[in-house]
C-alpha cells in the first residue's frame, strides 16, 4: 500500500479526522495560553527556573508549560492518566477491579466512569496544592487569600475536565489516542524554539561545528534506537489444531504467535524512576534542611550516583510494571480454552511458566535499553556543554510511541477502506453477471 501519509486528504473519512484532531489540539494549545487571574507570570517564570529537574519541571513538560505559565489547563490530562493508572496498578490488588476489566464492553465503561470520578478528585487535591504554591512565591499573586484559591481551584479544575473531554473527543471523531496526542502535542510544541535556540547559538559562534554534528548525530541515533526496540518483539509459536465445527464443518489447523515486546512496560518504569529521582531536589526546593540538601547534592543530575541509582530504579520498574500488565496465567489459561497451544510445552501451567521465563529473559535487554534511552542524552549533553537543546528519555519515548500508533492506525482506516472498495467492486460485478444469467 502506498504511503499513508500521502492518502490522509485523499480520503474523505481520514480527511475528516485529521482536521477534526488538528481543531481539537489548536483549542487545547489556545486554552494553555489564557492565565489564572490575579497573576504575576514573570515572579511564576523566575520561580519555577530555580525547579528545573524536581517533580515541577517533569510535570511541566507533560502540560507543555502550561504550570509555568499558571494557565487554566496547568494541570493538563495528567489527572486523568494519573487515575488510569491507578487502576491500572489496584486491578493487581483488588479482584473487583481484575473482574470489571474482564467483563469486555460493560466493564470498560464502569471503569472510565470510576475513572472520570477520580480525575475529578485528583484534579482538585492537585489545584489546592498549586493554588497554596502560587501564593507561597514571594509577589506572585496580586491578591492572595481564599478567594483565589477557591477561583483558583474550581478554574483549574474544570480546565482538566476539559481537556479530558477534548482527549475523548479525538479518540470518538478523530485519529489516534486522544490522551496520548495531548502529551505527545505537549511535548513537541517546545522543539521549534529549541531548533532556533541551537541554531543561534551555531550562528553566534558559541555551539562549534563539531557540537553541532555530535547533537543531530545523538538525536538522530537515540530516535533510530527508540522507534526499532518500540516494534522489536520476541515471537512464541502458537499451533491450533485442526477443529470440527457445526455440522461436519472443519476448521482447518492455523499456525500463529504470541508477540512478548521487548519494551512491554512502554514509557512508565522512566516516569516512576523520575517520580522517586527528584524527591530530595523537591523536597529541599521548598524545605530548609541542610541534610535534604546534601542528599539533593549527591543525587544532582550531573554525577553519577545519579546515573546509577536512575538506571537501577529504571531496570525495577522496567520488571515491576511488566509484572503488572502481563499476565502469563491468564494468557495460557485462554489459549488452552481455545485449543492452542506452544510446540513443545503442555498445555496450563506449564505454558504459563514458559511464557513467564520468556518474557522475563526479553525484560533485561529492555530494562538495561530503557536506562541507556533516559541517560544517554544527560551523558552526550554534558561532554559537549549543550544546553541549548535537550530530549530526554521519558519525551523521546511518548514521541516516539504515540507517532508509530496513530500511523499504524491511519494504516489500518485505509487498509479498511481499501477492503470495502475491493467488496463493493465484487458485489457490483455479481449483480451485473446475474441480470444476464
Amino acid at each position: 500500500m502506498a504511503n499513508p501519509v500521502q492518502n490522509l486528504f485523499r480520503v474523505p473519512e481520514l480527511k475528516e479526522k485529521v482536521l477534526f484532531t488538528l481543531f481539537i489540539l489548536l483549542i487545547y494549545r489556545a486554552g494553555s495560553h489564557i492565565t489564572v487571574p490575579s497573576l504575576d507570570v514573570g515572579a511564576l517564570r523566575e520561580q519555577f527556573g530555580q525547579l528545573e529537574g524536581t517533580f515541577f519541571g517533569i510535570y511541566d513538560m507533560f502540560v507543555g508549560g502550561g504550570l509555568s505559565r499558571a494557565t487554566i489547563l496547568a494541570l493538563g490530562i495528567m489527572p486523568y492518566i494519573s487515575a488510569s493508572i491507578m487502576f491500572q496498578l489496584l486491578a493487581a490488588v483488588f479482584p473487583t477491579i481484575e473482574k470489571l476489566q474482564k467483563e469486555g464492553e460493560e466493564g470498560r465503561k464502569k471503569l472510565t466512569q470510576w475513572t472520570r470520578y477520580t480525575t475529578i478528585v485528583l484534579s482538585a487535591a492537585q489545584a489546592y496544592g498549586y493554588a497554596a504554591f502560587l501564593q507561597a512565591i514571594p509577589g506572585a499573586v496580586s491578591t492572595p487569600g481564599l478567594l483565589f484559591v477557591f477561583t483558583t481551584v474550581v478554574t483549574l479544575t474544570v480546565g482538566a475536565i476539559f481537556v479530558m473531554w477534548l482527549g475523548e473527543q479525538i479518540t470518538e471523531h478523530g485519529i489516534g489516542n486522544g490522551m496520548s496526542l495531548l502529551i505527545f502535542f505537549s511535548i513537541i510544541q517546545g522543539f521549534p524554539a529549541a531548533v532556533v535556540r541551537t541554531y543561534e547559538s551555531f550562528r553566534l559562534g558559541e555551539l562549534g561545528a563539531f557540537d553541532l554534528a555530535a547533537l543531530i548525530f545523538v538525536v538522530v541515533g537515540v530516535t533510530a534506537a527508540v522507534v526499532a526496540m518500540t516494534m522489536a518483539a520476541r515471537k512464541i509459536p502458537v499451533q491450533i489444531p485442526r477443529k470440527v465445527v457445526g455440522r461436519g464443518r472443519i476448521r482447518e489447523g492455523q499456525k500463529s504467535f504470541i508477540p512478548l515486546r521487548i519494551n512491554s512496560a512502554g514509557v512508565m518504569p522512566i516516569i516512576f524512576a523520575q517520580s522517586f529521582i527528584v524527591v530530595p531536589g523537591t523536597a529541599a526546593a521548598f524545605m530548609d534542611n541542610e541534610w535534604l540538601r546534601t542528599i539533593n547534592e549527591i543525587f544532582a543530575p550531573n554525577g553519577w550516583p545519579y546515573y546509577i541509582t536512575y538506571g537501577l530504579l529504571i531496570v525495577f520498574f522496567t520488571y515491576f510494571y511488566t509484572a503488572i500488565i502481563f499476565n502469563p496465567i491468564d494468557l495460557a489459561e485462554n489459549l488452552k480454552k481455545q485449543g492452542g497451544f506452544i510446540p513443545g510445552v503442555k498445555p496450563g501451567a506449564r505454558s504459563a511458566e514458559y511464557i513467564d521465563r520468556v518474557l522475563t529473559r526479553v525484560t533485561l535487554p529492555g530494562s538495561i535499553y530503557l536506562a541507556l534511552v533516559a541517560l544517554v542524552p544527560f551523558w552526550i549533553f554534558d561532554v559537549f556543554d549543550i544546553n541549548t537543546f535537550f530530549f530526554g528519555g521519558t519525551s523521546l519515548l511518548i514521541v516516539v510511541g504515540v507517532g508509530l500508533d496513530t500511523v499504524q492506525q491511519a494504516q489500518q482506516l485505509l487498509m479498511l477502506r481499501h477492503y470495502d472498495g475491493f467488496m463493493k467492486k465484487g458485489r457490483v460485478k455479481m449483480r451485473g453477471r446475474s441480470r444476464y444469467m
